[in-house]
């Protein structure tokens, strides 16, 4: 063989080796179809190889290929029920929303606030097939319920990811029906984790998703994907101004994490509720304005307003405010320093730290009482369903 054949074949070697080293990373990121659009290559002296390409169309491939796996799986769901409306007696409502197929036999999950109130729930799937869900459980804690239909055929399930995975800057695509508008894409980024929301019912919903992705009302409780097609949240708020009577779309959006609707909706599937641990107490966060008004010496904590009788905090003894601050009878009630060594500077730590134990467990609370600490033994029960 000559040596200019020899140097030819060495450098298609070359070439395919790495060709086949981008076509490789490309389907190990995800992209079904693989499209090249421009490679160049620069060989300086050192003889370092460095490859330049298109990453848009990298994008609209993943994304196209992501919406057309998707969309089957995404539902429109239409509620309706009856408010009170004053004078003129109930009056009707109306509520739009998302939802997604998590089982080929029919369970949907959406928002507690899709269908909360709803007397009769519509879902349309992407081919145009209308029929009606039963709700099988919901978790306003949580904004998270399960819906039930029942079809002559069966439904695209859609693939549930692992949101402990996520990275702000990942690429985020909503699918939902915004105002109405069925399958409607969004495409973002993840912008922050860990975020924070309050709940209908007032808890906190922790470890949320925030995504720049634009997702309006009637997003909610429609999946948020990463660029593998995999749900890894479940749309549930907007931060927005309201402009011209609408909410206006700010670029902040939110979504819980799959991992804890993965948890939440099979409880609800297996037994119709979300059990939790209970103390039994209503309270109110003390910072150093608080202690003034209550004439303390504890600068944090958590005073107890009420005590349900014959809740575990009850059976404790431990107690509760008698009176309001300006009443002459007026008697402050426990404040709750620790639960089992750990600091509740605040009612939401006080939760949290609750929610960590298990149902019928007995934790150790440590409090202040006429200025004295105690501690007390106290058996946690199961909350009453909402």
């Amino acid at each position: 063989m000559a040596a200019s054949d020899s140097g030819s074949r060495r450098s298609d070697l070359f070439f395919i080796a790495v060709l086949s080293g981008i076509v490789t990373g490309l389907v190990i990121f995800g992209v079904g179809v693989i499209y090249l659009n421009h490679i160049s290559f620069f060989m300086p002296a050192q003889s370092r190889t460095t490859v330049f390409l298109n990453e848009s169309l990298n994008q609209d491939l993943i994304v196209t290929s992501v919406f057309d796996d998707l969309k089957d799986s995404v539902v429109h769901i239409t509620s309706r029920g009856l408010e009170e409306g004053g004078f003129e007696g109930p009056v009707p409502t109306r509520g739009q929303g998302s939802g997604v197929i998590i089982s080929g036999d029919g369970y949907i999950v959406t928002n507690d606030h899709v269908v909360s109130g709803a007397s009769d729930i519509e879902i349309r799937l992407s081919t145009g097939y209308v029929t009606s869900a039963v709700v099988i459980g919901s978790d306003p804690s949580s904004d998270t319920a399960v819906l039930k239909i029942d079809a002559p055929f069966e439904l695209k399930v859609a693939p549930l990811g692992d949101s402990n995975d996520l990275k702000p800057g990942q690429l985020a695509i909503s699918i939902g029906n915004p105002f109405g508008f069925q399958n409607t894409i969004s495409i973002g980024v993840i912008s922050a984790l860990n975020r924070t929301l309050r709940s209908s019912n007032n808890f906190n919903i922790n470890g949320v998703i925030q995504t720049d992705a634009a997702v309006n009302p009637g997003n909610s409780g429609g999946p948020l994907l990463n660029s593998k097609g995999e749900v890894i949240g479940i749309t549930t708020a907007i931060f927005s101004t309201l402009q011209g009577g609408f909410q206006a779309f700010q670029g902040i959006g939110f979504a819980i994490p799959i991992n804890s609707v993965k948890t939440i909706s099979k409880e609800l599937i297996e037994s119709g509720e979300v059990v939790r641990p209970w103390l039994g107490v209503t309270g109110m966060t003390v910072n150093s304005e608080v202690s003034e008004v209550l004439g303390v010496d504890v600068s944090s904590g958590v005073l107890i307003i009420t005590v349900v009788e014959g809740g575990p905090a009850s059976l404790a003894g431990i107690r509760g405010t008698v009176h309001d601050p300006s009443d002459p009878g007026f008697e402050p009630g426990d404040i709750i320093l620790e639960m089992d060594g750990e600091a509740t500077d605040t009612m939401d730590r006080l939760i949290e730290v609750l929610l960590d134990r298990e149902i019928g467990s007995t934790v150790l609370i440590k409090y202040f009482r006429e200025g004295s600490v105690y501690e007390v033994e106290v058996n946690l029960g199961q909350r009453p369903s909402e």
